[in-house]
């Protein structure tokens, strides 16, 4: 993905990453209303790579949650939305000019897929609600290959990243949300096929709901101090 200068501002007709657009109104104005309306509570930012290629992969529960991801994080992430999200008037034009990527779902986007390669070989960080869709049952749900296929085919690590707080959400609640990254996970060992797909997913979908759970035990005891267990093996295995 080519980033524009701050002198593109105002005419993007790509829908390239402008980083004015994403200082000034990202991580500025977005996230003060943010931490305003849904104040957040980070665990784990420390295990986020500054550099390169990679994948961050997310359980989903709220449209409030990129917003909460996008802040919380310490680097610029390219988020993958449904198309239906860049028709939206005002909202389409403002995530494009952050440079995320439109995803057709439920259907084979070898053009989207293409573009998420593109954007973790460029070194970005590639954003991805794991399941595909938000969970109306409040709590992590099936994994989707996606993410474990850019992740294998690219040879970048995933970073796991959990959110709990934002189901049931509403606006003027002031309700409390809790972002929690994992260590960085490589799938070395899985082959580039469905199968390994699969179970690089399933291995992914674990850490992210292990680390629900640690948040969801956060938030009973109101966010406190705290610092993510680690995992049981090895966290990052090199392939």
């Amino acid at each position: 993905m080519t980033a524009a200068g701050a002198s593109t501002v105002g005419h993007d007709p790509e829908g390239r990453f402008v980083p004015l657009i994403y200082w000034a109104v990202g991580k500025g104005l977005i996230g003060a209303i943010t931490h305003t309306f849904a104040p957040l509570r980070t665990y784990g930012r420390d295990r986020v790579p500054r550099h390169g290629g990679a994948v961050l992969a997310m359980n989903h529960f709220h449209a409030i949650d990129p917003a909460c991801f996008g802040v919380a994080c310490p680097r610029r992430v390219v988020f993958a939305a449904k198309i239906e999200a860049h028709a939206t008037p005002g909202l389409g034009q403002l995530i494009r000019w952050h440079g995320t990527l439109a995803i057709r779902r439920g259907e084979s986007d070898r053009d989207a897929l293409r573009r998420m390669r593109e954007t973790v070989r460029n070194n970005d960080m590639l954003g991805m609600f794991i399941e595909g869709t938000r969970q109306c049952a409040g709590r992590p749900g099936e994994p989707k290959p996606g993410a474990a296929m850019v992740a294998l085919t690219e040879g970048v690590p995933v970073i796991p990243a959990a959110v709990h707080g934002s189901f049931g959400w509403r606006f003027g609640s002031f309700q409390r949300v809790g972002i929690a990254f994992g260590e960085p996970m490589r799938f070395g060992m899985y082959p580039r096929t469905s199968s390994g797909y699969r179970a690089a997913s399933a291995e992914i979908m674990a850490e992210i709901t292990r680390l629900w759970e640690f948040l969801c035990d956060m938030g009973e005891r109101q966010f406190p101090d705290a610092v993510p267990p680690r995992r049981a093996r090895v966290p990052s295995r090199l392939g």
